[in-house]
């Protein structure tokens, strides 16, 4: 299973989602992109919180695995995003990164904005929709 950012946010919640404590019950390992990591520490400068700080931490050293972006999954980002853009969908760098990262691990995406990767060839789930 690979979490985008808003999943690994919502854990550091004072009360997340039900739905997303009761999918990460039944998980026996997070992926994460390298991408999610900046996201979250971009997150955390523009808007301080060193409760959060540490709990962030303390997740990204003891309870996932951070998957890098490889020559590979760039490439494969890169041609989803000028796809979609031929096809007048506009995508974000980020987002396209992460889902050629699930593309090329065979990883299900755990996502809010399953609109967000519609038609980049990866399967995903919501768990707040639980």
């Amino acid at each position: 299973m690979l979490c985008d950012t808003n999943i690994i946010s919502e854990f550091a919640r004072p009360q997340p989602n039900f739905g997303v404590l009761q999918w990460v019950q039944s998980v026996d390992h997070i992926m994460v992109s390298v991408i999610t990591l900046e996201e979250i520490y971009y997150g955390l400068s523009a808007k301080p919180n060193q409760k959060i700080q540490r709990f962030i931490e303390q997740f990204f050293t003891e309870s996932c695995t951070i998957l890098p972006v490889t020559d590979e999954i760039a490439q494969i980002a890169g041609t989803l995003r000028g796809r979609l853009r031929l096809q007048g969908q506009t995508r974000t760098q980020a987002d396209l990164l992460i889902a050629a990262t699930a593309q090329v691990h065979q990883l299900t995406l755990i996502t809010r904005n399953i609109r967000d990767f519609e038609d980049c060839n990866i399967v995903t789930f919501n768990p707040f929709t639980r």
